[in-house]
């Protein structure tokens, strides 16, 4: 067990790309983590989604030994934080198991929205926060500009910064040292009964769950019983140990150590994020403050492709919702689609990755509805709901007055591209709140609402202004709005995974896009089909897949006309038939893509 005055938990926070995942390389290289032959890129991202996608998603901790200038040894407690607004729930779990932060900011990019963000979650859990402007090797670097901005912007002294680059390893010492004279100890007492904080939890395939801890006061080992004050679950500790970054066994952890322990949690819902962890003999006064419980802001249903899958699917949820805490679920049935469940997510690129998780690790076949935000409806004889899935939406007649959500987006681009970026904000229904600037870069306030947010308006602000800008947005309120439910037929039947509820002045220019897009993606029949969007029975636009065509005079050679004629009139009569009885099967891709409209 090392004394608590020699241990320093920090964690590293940034903007996307501005670096955590490689400082992170680096510290753990020069703390000898790892050797050179282990060592890989990005050690910490260890899922395949995340070394695809180049992005952190989940918060990883390491334990680094560390020997000081002044000739001490210390024990450092790292935590690689992501930095994309949908993961925000991550890093506010990491930074509280922290005293201290390590605030990346590139030296090329400057602020950004995302570091913004970050560096108030780090202020509220009273952090102390040491910048690092890294990157200092490209040739676009000006760190004078970026430190003055970090003043500017963030109101935080950099003119100690530290100058680093994570690439060529120029600075890492300078980290390190700032870590330990910068950064305060954690405080507890090693005699006080057992408390710990439950920061994370995954599933095992061997160990089955495993349960990180900080411990604040007491100390926690092997053959001990515990209880979790949220559930009143008792385990017996089987194993606790360290990420260094391999899991290594341990005899016990003290105060202001973070590790993992076994403890034989047979169902997920016993591990919950935020409980507090005590002694059964001799249990602490009270449990520690956890987190704040994650709103997930966009809903999409998920169903299997075949149904006998569905109670494989509840399983791969609830063994992913322990692993991740900010992601909620519940069942829900379709006429189209069968068995399946609503779930909730802090984001479309959230969801996108709990999607992805899902198919991959346990192997299934998906169909995922539109994504839609949580709308309170009000009905004439005076009932409010809340009503999650646009499918289930009651006739107009019955609605007296539906309400949105709307967000308070932060949004941070470059000069040149603010006139792109206001018309988009514009498109979709935004306020402006406030314009600043911050050297050549603007720094836009805008109110908007979130449905109009969910589809794609990350992806179009990425485009119009070259992947430039940076975004993050908080929930603000909720307001009255003119709001219509546009069905998509196809064929004449109503396809649930597709409806969507929308501004009533969008809704043709919505409906349009859609039919537009599915027009590509629902492959050719043999007889036409029709792709209508419609409000409650009035159609509002239409496209039409043409049939494919057999050649049926292929066998007639000469003779006379009235052969061929005969034999085209009952291919005729055969697509008449078809048409009225013929089934379009609409492949599962068509249902994700289609809600990308892109620059439609």
């Amino acid at each position: 067990m090392t004394a608590p005055d020699q241990i320093r938990n920090f964690s590293i926070i940034a903007h996307i790309d501005h670096g955590k995942s490689t400082i992170a390389d680096r510290l753990i290289q020069v703390c000898g983590g790892l050797t050179d032959r282990e060592m890989t890129d990005q050690v910490l991202d260890n899922m395949d989604i995340e070394r695809e996608r180049g992005i952190t998603i989940k918060a990883q901790t390491v334990r680094l030994n560390y020997k000081a200038e002044d000739g001490k040894d210390y024990v450092l407690n790292l935590m690689d934080t992501p930095g994309h607004v949908d993961f925000g729930y991550e890093v506010s779990r990491s930074l509280s198991a922290c005293e201290g932060s390590l605030l990346v900011v590139d030296a090329s990019q400057g602020v950004e929205a995302q570091t913004l963000a970050n560096v108030y979650q780090a202020v509220e859990a009273d952090h102390e926060i040491v910048p690092v402007l890294n990157k200092i090797d490209l040739p676009a670097a000006e760190p004078e500009r970026v430190q003055a901005q970090i003043e500017e912007v963030i109101g935080l002294p950099a003119d100690d910064a530290i100058q680093a680059s994570a690439k060529t390893g120029a600075g890492i010492s300078d980290i390190l040292e700032a870590v330990v004279k910068k950064m305060p100890p954690p405080v507890g007492d090693v005699k006080a009964p057992l408390t710990a904080l439950l920061v994370d939890s995954w599933y095992d395939a061997y160990l089955g769950v495993m349960t990180l801890v900080r411990v604040k006061h007491g100390q926690i080992r092997k053959g001990m019983k515990i209880r979790m004050m949220g559930t009143g679950a008792t385990h017996v500790v089987e194993r606790v140990g360290v990420f260094s970054p391999k899991p290594t066994p341990v005899d016990e952890l003290g105060p202001g150590e973070i590790g993992f322990i076994n403890a034989g949690v047979k169902t997920v819902s016993d591990a919950r994020v935020g409980d507090t962890i005590t002694e059964e003999r001799r249990p602490c006064e009270a449990p520690l403050e956890g987190f704040k419980p994650s709103v997930p802001v966009v809903f999409c249903g998920l169903f299997p492709v075949d149904t006998n899958d569905f109670s494989g699917l509840r399983e791969a949820l609830e063994k992913l919702s322990l692993n991740d805490a900010s992601f909620s679920f519940e069942a829900e049935t379709s006429a189209a689609l069968g068995f399946g469940f609503r779930c909730g997510f802090l984001g479309l690129l959230h969801m996108e990755v709990i999607r992805d998780r899902l198919e991959r690790e346990f192997n299934l076949d998906l169909i995922s509805t539109a994504p839609s935000v949580v709308y309170q409806m009000t009905l004439t004889d005076g009932t409010q709901f809340n009503l999650h899935n646009p499918a289930d939406m009651p006739e107009v007649t019955r609605i007296s007055e539906i309400e949105e959500p709307w967000i308070k987006a932060t949004i941070m681009t470059p000069d040149e591209y603010l006139g792109a970026v206001l018309t988009l904000c514009t498109e979709r229904r935004g306020e402006q709140l406030d314009l600043t600037y911050a050297g050549n870069r603007a720094m836009a306030v805008y109110r908007l609402p979130l449905n109009e947010v969910v589809f794609d308006f990350y992806d179009r602000l990425k485009s119009v202004t070259r992947g430039y800008a940076s975004f993050d947005y908080a929930i603000d309120e909720y307001r009255l709005g003119e709001l219509v439910k546009v069905s998509i037929l196809v064929n004449g039947d109503p396809v649930d995974a597709l409806s969507m509820i929308v501004h009533r002045e969008q809704a043709e220019h919505r409906g349009r896009a859609i039919c537009v897009r599915l027009k590509d993606l629902v492959p050719r029949q043999m007889f036409k089909v029709a792709l209508q969007a419609a409000i409650g029975g009035k159609v509002i636009a239409r496209e039409t897949i043409s049939a494919l065509r057999k050649d049926v005079t292929a066998k007639c050679y000469g003779g006379d006309i009235s052969r061929k004629k005969k034999l085209l009139e009952k291919q005729k009569e055969g697509k008449k038939k078809m048409r009225q009885f013929g089934k379009v099967d609409i492949p599962q891709n068509a249902f994700f893509e289609a809600l990308k409209m892109g620059d439609s």
